[in-house]
């Protein structure tokens, strides 16, 4: 299990457009949400970093779409080398996580490259003009440790907390850890390897 951090874009960055389908067939836009707060997460199925807060990344989405948040979840792996990660996968993984979020598929990888999404999972939270607020881990959790810790969502939940409120973003904001991104063969971004 090779873990690699996110990005951490500029704060402040405007969210990139991003039209893709749903794993009900839906097309689901960020234009579809303007004026709201926005807390996009890039996911996969198979990622044990997923598995490890999946669960609880349901309870913590219900919480903050009751406080106005909009959570969309997009998978940019490469689905013919990772076909856990397919479509069908997908909505059983949905269904069997209870995410009541889009879960919405980047196949051609050109989202997670203007999100400059590097790991499974990767958090970006906009403030309702769609400018970059938090990017950064969901806490200081994860898989395998020892002794075994719960996963929380403390870093992310004070991030929603504060912006709800109308509060500066928290400091510090540590990077999110994760499994890379499985980009296609030859579309690796520049900043893979780099992050």
């Amino acid at each position: 299990m090779v873990a690699v951090p996110s990005t951490m874009p500029a704060l402040g960055t405007i969210a990139p457009d991003f039209s893709l389908p749903d794993v009900t067939g839906a097309m689901v836009a960020r234009t579809d949400y303007t004026g709201r707060p926005l807390l996009v997460v890039f996911l996969c199925n198979h990622c044990p970093f997923v598995k490890h807060l999946a669960d609880d990344l349901a309870r913590f989405a219900r919480e903050a779409q009751r406080d106005g948040v909009v959570v969309v979840a997009i998978n940019s792996n490469d689905i013919d080398a990772y076909p856990a990660d397919a479509p069908p996968r997908m909505r059983a993984e949905k269904a069997a996580r209870g995410w009541d979020f889009p879960y919405l598929l980047d196949e051609t990888q050109a989202v997670a490259k203007l999100y400059r999404a590097a790991c499974t999972p990767d958090f970006f939270l906009f403030d309702p003009g769609h400018r970059l607020y938090y990017r950064g881990q969901y806490d200081e959790t994860r898989p395998q440790q020892i002794p075994a810790q719960a996963p929380h969502g403390g870093d992310l939940r004070r991030a929603v907390e504060a912006l709800v409120s109308g509060k500066p973003a928290p400091e510090p904001q540590q990077p999110s850890i994760g499994c890379n991104i499985k980009w296609k063969p030859g579309n690796a971004p520049d900043y893979f390897g780099a992050a």
